[in-house]
């Protein structure tokens, strides 16, 4: 492959710039801005490529720059001796011009900037947040009094997706984390000769803690990233504006059945997670830490009193409650484009999983000032 050259002759007013050897992406090749300055006082440019051997798309790059040189000056451009594919190339580049308004790549934005917008839309959002639980209240008030449309149909749908389909996933995280506190309490109860009390650990912090707090992430990351893109994808296809068209309550018809399937299930879920973490924790013990189980299940039941279950059933109805919520309402605010929906399943898994964390916190206060 020969060098990819050009040169510029002819007199000042009319140039001719002749194109020669092979134009690859992969060489180096001219830059069309040191022959620029050679066109200033041209009247018209002649493009010559008799000499022009293989090219690719770097050739039409260049002459593309020398194209919107020339007319920038009013200077008439002379094409009919580039190959057939090389105008058309060149005529397909300018067919639409770029719109003077066009957005490019955003600035990157520092730390504090970033912070500051984050905390502006949550603010400006906080309206719609309470707006949203202000409907669902209105929505089970007429429940109540049997005026709340939507289809039984859809309810029990929703109910076997949140409960017998989350089950092989909330029984494998339950699982694990069962066993790994058994595995944190052990190393440091050997210390002490004290491995029964492994029971006390994994039984207390499963029942009351750490089954509901991980049923509620789960299916945050689950069912309410499914709601999200289920209600988000009505959205773009205006089936929700239908609904409203109709005289039908999206509410009613679309996000009670969701929150009715979700705080029926999770405390379900939630007292599974504890059993599945409670025999995840007897089988360390029994196995790795010569506990017996008949002293484990003893122990176990021993700490254990219907006030922890109590506790535990009731954090996981809330954090069911706050799951469907986050899915819903981001659901209800998506925008109308398909980026719109994925923007949405990430909002509404971030911000349940922020209500899930901000109520564990609160509810842990307030049950230990209550002495609960």
């Amino acid at each position: 492959m020969s060098e990819a050259r050009v040169q510029l002759e002819g007199d000042a007013r009319e140039r001719r710039l002749v194109l020669g050897g092979d134009w690859s992406l992969q060489r180096p090749q001219p830059r069309a801005a040191a022959m620029l300055p050679g066109l200033a006082n041209a009247e018209r440019l002649v493009l010559v490529a008799h000499e022009l051997g293989s090219w690719d798309s770097s050739v039409a790059t260049y002459l593309a720059a020398v194209l919107r040189h020339c007319g920038a000056r009013g200077i008439e451009v002379d094409q009919r001796d580039l190959p057939d594919g090389l105008r058309r190339l060149l005529a397909l580049a300018f067919a639409v011009p770029a719109r003077p308004d066009a957005r490019g790549l955003a600035p990157r934005k520092d730390y504090v900037t970033a912070v500051g917008e984050a905390s502006v839309r949550l603010w400006r959002d906080l309206p719609a947040m309470v707006e949203f639980v202000g409907e669902i209240i209105l929505s089970f008030q007429r429940l109540l009094r049997g005026k709340a449309r939507f289809r039984r149909a859809d309810l029990w749908y929703f109910i076997e997706d949140a409960g017998v389909r989350a089950l092989p996933i909330v029984s494998l995280i339950s699982f694990l984390v069962g066993t790994i506190l058994a595995y944190m309490g052990a190393v440091q109860l050997a210390l002490f000769g004290a491995e029964i009390y492994i029971a006390d650990l994994v039984g207390l912090g499963m029942v009351r803690e750490i089954g509901a707090l991980m049923t509620g992430i789960i299916l945050a990351g689950r069912t309410g990233a499914s709601y999200a893109a289920q209600l988000g994808t009505m959205q773009v296809n205006e089936e929700i504006d239908a609904f409203r068209t109709l005289g039908v309550s999206p509410i009613d018809y679309l996000v009670l059945p969701r929150m009715l399937a979700l705080i029926s299930m999770v405390p379900l879920l939630t007292l599974y997670a504890g059993i599945v973490g409670c025999l995840a924790g007897a089988l360390v013990a029994t196995t790795v830490f010569n506990v017996g189980l008949y002293e484990y299940f003893n122990e176990t039941i021993a700490a254990l009193s219907l006030k922890h279950v109590v506790v535990g059933v009731l954090k996981g109805t809330v954090y069911g409650a706050l799951v469907a919520y986050a899915g819903c309402l981001r659901g209800m605010q998506c925008g109308r484009s398909a980026q719109a929906v994925g923007e949405t399943t990430t909002a509404a898994v971030v911000l349940g999983i922020l209500l899930i964390t901000v109520s564990a916190s609160v509810l842990t206060i307030v049950f230990q000032k209550l002495g609960i």
